[in-house]
């Protein structure tokens, strides 16, 4: 008899764990304000870090894992973290200087869990390579973020130039 009563209320317990996991009702909240604001600082420092060639940021921001795709006007396609420092040590060079950019129109959607998030923007990045302009005006920058251990890293970027 209690063998029984004993199987019943861990029956009746599965089923209430059950219900309440699968009702919509009892997601986990998510303060898509406060997420925003933290995605919008992590895309501004995939740019920023340049002006004091601040690596670690960059690399705190960037998925370091096989999986990182990033796109951008050039042939190259830079699939992975290792592929992604191989081809920023450009940046470390003294010849090159970070000299202002600036994000314009940027739109951030946040997924209904809250861990994805994907933006846009128009990107100007003023930069010179020993003493001349290098550049990029009115780049249309997308990407993709993922919240992992409490912080928003890039996943994928792309970089373009829209034609005239």
């Amino acid at each position: 008899m209690i063998r029984k009563a004993i199987i019943s209320i861990v029956i009746v317990s599965l089923v209430i764990i059950t219900n309440r996991c699968s009702n919509p009702s009892h997601k986990i909240e998510v303060n898509h304000l406060n997420e925003i604001a933290l995605i919008e600082k992590s895309i501004h420092g995939a740019i920023g870090w340049a002006k004091n060639k601040d690596f670690n940021l960059l690399y705190s921001i960037i998925a370091n894992d096989s999986n990182y795709l990033e796109v951008d006007p050039t042939p190259q396609i830079i699939r992975g973290f290792d592929a992604f420092k191989k081809n920023e040590a450009f940046w470390g060079n003294p010849d090159f200087k970070a000299i202002r950019y600036d994000i314009r129109d940027l739109k951030i959607s946040l997924s209904e869990s809250g861990t994805v998030a994907w933006f846009y923007c128009i990107l100007d990045d003023i930069n010179e390579w020993k003493g001349k302009p290098a550049e990029w005006r009115d780049t249309r920058w997308t990407g993709v973020l993922e919240k992992r251990e409490g912080r928003w890293v890039i996943v994928q970027m792309h970089f373009s130039f829209a034609k005239e």
